[in-house]
């Protein structure tokens, strides 16, 4: 039995040559092939801020890129409840999380939940 920590150090150890890998081939060949790609960020994230996320989905070169880039931001809410805004075209999302920082899930765990139901029932 071990204690609960919000970050273990060996698994980090074992992760680090994964660290800042360009994957955008990798989500370009998903979306290619109907994959549909959920990018989400926090916007009180200071690691990986939300522009970045932004910068980064707009800057990817795709078959649906100009159809993304044109896409208006739309609304997320749950529960009634401004959640955060998102934008979408041919199986890509970029979505802001309200109130949540690096880590979204610990940060706003409803929102999360809902988020990901939505991913998982096509509903982005």
């Amino acid at each position: 039995k071990r204690a609960w920590s919000s970050c273990n150090q060996v698994v980090h150890t074992f992760m680090l040559g994964d660290w800042m890998v360009d994957l955008s081939s990798k989500v370009k060949y998903a979306l290619e092939n109907d994959i549909k790609i959920l990018v989400y960020s926090g916007d009180k994230d200071f690691i990986c801020n939300w522009r970045g996320g932004e910068a980064w989905t707009h800057a990817l070169e795709w078959q649906g890129r100009e159809d993304f880039h044109s896409n208006e931001y739309q609304k997320w809410t749950v529960d009634d409840e401004e959640a955060g805004e998102f934008k979408q075209a041919n199986g890509l999302t970029f979505l802001r999380v309200y109130d949540a920082g690096h880590m979204v899930p610990m940060d706003q765990p409803k929102r999360s939940l809902e988020m990901l139901k939505k991913f998982i029932n096509l509903e982005f």
